[in-house]
């Protein structure tokens, strides 16, 4: 088997996965390129005006995960494909709902974002 039929093998796997955790019609939606209202991480803090490196912004997604994963008894957030901001590469990252309580938890646990950003700026954005 080469390595274009383990990717392709690999990612089914995974749309089955995400399909079963979020429904079937989401994840269609999700595959196809649209999110279906669900949000990054990334166009979170483009909704609050927060600039950071794509370094600070990891950091940030991981705070996220992070908690989501605390107030969901350990259970990851639902992935995507999406193109990266400035190389265009397909990645896998999650997505969550634009009033999600971990993105804001996020925003407090962070320290490059914690003093950034109020209760009532987060919930303009959401």
């Amino acid at each position: 088997m080469n390595a274009t039929a383990r990717k392709l093998i690999c990612r089914t796997a995974a749309a089955v996965r995400v399909a079963v955790q979020i429904g079937f019609d989401t994840a269609a939606t999700i595959l196809n390129g649209q999110l279906n209202g669900l949000i990054r991480t990334g166009d979170m803090l483009d909704r609050l005006g927060i600039q950071l490196s794509d370094g600070q912004q990891s950091w940030y997604g991981r705070h996220v995960a992070k908690s989501y994963r605390n107030a969901n008894g350990g259970q990851d957030a639902p992935k995507a494909w999406t193109r990266h901001r400035t190389t265009g590469r397909w990645i896998r990252v999650f997505v969550y709902q634009p009033a999600d309580p971990a993105l804001l938890a996020g925003l407090r646990t962070y320290k490059a974002t914690n003093s950034l950003v109020s209760q009532a700026d987060y919930a303009e954005a959401a």
